[in-house]
């Protein structure tokens, strides 16, 4: 007699991870906590370079690791057709990838490059949309598809600047994709982290600013931590979420909640 495992595991299921940089990443939280939970982990870094940082990280978890640059031709359709001959199937995938140039992120939105927005655009939005095309065909029992947003999205941040319509274009394609694939019984998620020290958030001008702030405004009165982030993240992925979809969802000690 075979029994489904518990709706807030992960046992039994198989997930693709993107955007592993070091050990404060956000996806490293997430792959990490969902070998914790049973789940089999592909996941990706940028580059040979990287590799070098996160290899010791996911070799100790016994997570296969694989190089994947989104803006290299062929590299995500090879990082998918490798996960799912190492895995099977797809159950959950995570998007935990952003970028924008510099020039562009620290300066003005009115200033900002067509070149710059548009490889803002297809690194950190449109790479989404193309993940989830490669992948639904292996996710033949439904699943979950994450990616990752922030407050600026749907608020003016200070120096959050280009990023701001980038993630707000973003959450807007999580609901579309969200109707699109509901009749796979494919959910999709953006979670919406308060700031935390990434190195993606190195990048932006004025970050501990960003971070002081988030704290005064927290109805909580702290910061959130990776492993608060990895929770939901996993929650989203388990069959306990089976009834959500197309939803942005905050993990930021309520500050989106405060004026």
């Amino acid at each position: 007699m075979t029994t489904n495992p518990p709706p807030f595991s992960l046992a039994g299921k198989k997930g693709l991870i993107l955007g592993l940089a070091n050990e404060h990443s956000i996806a490293w939280g997430a792959a990490q906590m969902a070998r914790q939970q049973g789940a089999e982990v592909v996941a990706s870094c940028l580059n040979a370079k990287a590799v070098r940082f996160v290899e010791p990280l996911t070799r100790a978890a016994g997570i296969d690791l694989m190089p994947c640059d989104v803006e290299q031709p062929g590299e995500l359709q090879a990082l998918v057709d490798h996960a799912v001959a190492k895995l099977g199937r797809l159950d959950f995938v995570v998007h935990s990838i952003a970028w924008a140039p510099l020039e562009d992120l620290h300066g003005q939105v009115i200033d900002s490059s067509s070149t710059g927005f548009a490889r803002a655009m297809e690194v950190s939005c449109h790479s989404f949309a193309t993940l989830a095309k490669l992948c639904a065909p292996h996710m033949l029992d439904g699943g979950s598809l994450l990616t990752m947003t922030y407050l600026g999205a749907d608020e003016a941040v200070p120096h959050y600047g280009l990023m701001g319509p980038v993630k707000a274009a973003l959450e807007s394609m999580v609901r579309y994709m969200a109707l699109e694939l509901g009749p796979q019984r494919i959910r999709v998620h953006a979670v919406s982290p308060g700031p935390i020290l990434t190195r993606a958030a190195s990048g932006i001008a004025a970050f501990d600013e960003l971070m002081d702030t988030a704290i005064r405004k927290a109805p909580l009165g702290r910061l959130v931590t990776l492993l608060e982030i990895a929770q939901l993240c996993t929650f989203l992925c388990t069959d306990a979420s089976s009834g959500m979809t197309g939803q942005t969802i905050y993990v930021d000690a309520g500050c989106h909640a405060v004026a």
